[in-house]
């Protein structure tokens, strides 16, 4: 996943990651860390707004977001999976005022899920 955000031109605190979190520093990608996490709730992606080192911005705001990866592992998902998650951040970090993109990253995490669900008798 680390390595995917790279290849997207993301700035990853760490530079990739040894752990289950991933750090990024979005001051390249000119949004907000509370605006990536709200507008990626919307479409049903959680993470969290995290400063960085030497965060311009107050806490309540912040430059980066925190993203964990046991939330996708415990539904097994895998490598395809990471980068097709990556794929879905990345476009709606790209527009986020665009509501199509919104609808289609929404989508797109649905069915994912649907895919993936976390007990065999819920398919949501």
């Amino acid at each position: 996943m680390a390595e995917e955000f790279l290849n997207r031109g993301f700035q990853l605190v760490s530079g990739g990651t040894d752990t289950h979190l991933i750090l990024i520093d979005l001051t390249n990608k000119n949004i907000t860390g509370k605006e990536a996490e709200d507008i990626l709730a919307m479409a049903g992606i959680t993470v969290n707004k995290n400063m960085v080192p030497f965060d311009k911005r107050s806490p309540f705001i912040t430059s980066g977001i925190r993203i964990g990866t046991p939330a996708v592992t415990t539904r097994n998902m895998g490598k395809g999976e990471m980068i097709e998650i990556v794929g879905l951040i990345d476009q709606i970090i790209s527009e986020p005022e665009d509501p199509a993109i919104l609808r289609r990253t929404k989508q797109g995490v649905v069915d994912l899920c649907k895919s993936f669900p976390l007990y065999e008798e819920f398919h949501e």
